[in-house]
């Protein structure tokens, strides 16, 4: 079963539309998928909650005492963090994941928490001993701005993957109104959001995205 937890403690990032977007891929894949939405705010529920019938089924899962309650029979999870998770909450949900996602946005203010973030991060045991990989998103990105290039340079240094950047777009929004991923949208609204998704989904199927017990 694939497990991919996206998580940053920098509320307002982007963490469930990168979480519902990656369900919707996985879905229009024919896998069986779910969410399981750990924040508070239930984001990812509300947007399963008016997702038309007739596109394909998404489950969620039941999160009970912070852990999620995980159907052996599903194909993939995506788990959408809370924000301000620290200590023992992270090491709970990085042990229940096979690859972390970090969605960030192009301002000091979360380039510095995320830098925060990260190092407390590559502490936690399971990361530590790459029992899971870590993936950097750049999220609601304007290129050719200061502000792009500012990010990129800290990407850099963070010295973890940089796997893809998202730009800043209605689209996304237009999708979540409507219960749907960017994936469902006719492909001549959203041509540029799909190809920016196919570095993201490569990395994913790739096995620098899985810890080595996993790849066998």
């Amino acid at each position: 079963m694939r497990r991919i937890l996206v998580l940053n403690p920098k509320g307002g990032c982007g963490k469930s539309t990168l979480s519902t977007n990656l369900a919707s891929h996985y879905a229009v894949k024919g896998k069986s998928v779910a969410i399981a939405d750990f924040d508070r705010q239930s984001s990812s529920l509300d947007w399963l909650r008016v997702r038309p019938e007739e596109r394909p089924l998404i489950h969620a899962v039941m999160v009970e005492e912070e852990k999620a309650l995980i159907p052996w029979e599903l194909d993939c999870v995506i788990f959408d963090a809370p924000a301000r998770t620290h200590g023992k909450e992270l090491k709970r949900l990085v042990k229940q994941a096979q690859t972390v996602l970090i969605p960030v946005l192009p301002s000091p203010m979360d380039m510095r928490a995320t830098a925060q973030f990260v190092e407390e991060l590559l502490l936690v045991g399971r990361v530590s001993r790459q029992a899971v990989r870590i993936g950097v998103v750049a999220n609601r990105v304007r290129e050719h701005t200061l502000a792009y290039d500012s990010l990129r340079r800290f990407l850099k240094r963070l010295g973890i993957p940089f796997v893809a950047v998202l730009r800043d777009t209605q689209n996304y929004i237009r999708a979540a109104e409507s219960g749907l991923g960017i994936f469902e949208l006719p492909p001549s609204h959203v041509a540029k959001d799909l190809a920016q998704w196919k570095p993201l989904i490569r990395w994913l199927n790739s096995k620098a995205s899985l810890p080595e017990p996993a790849r066998k």
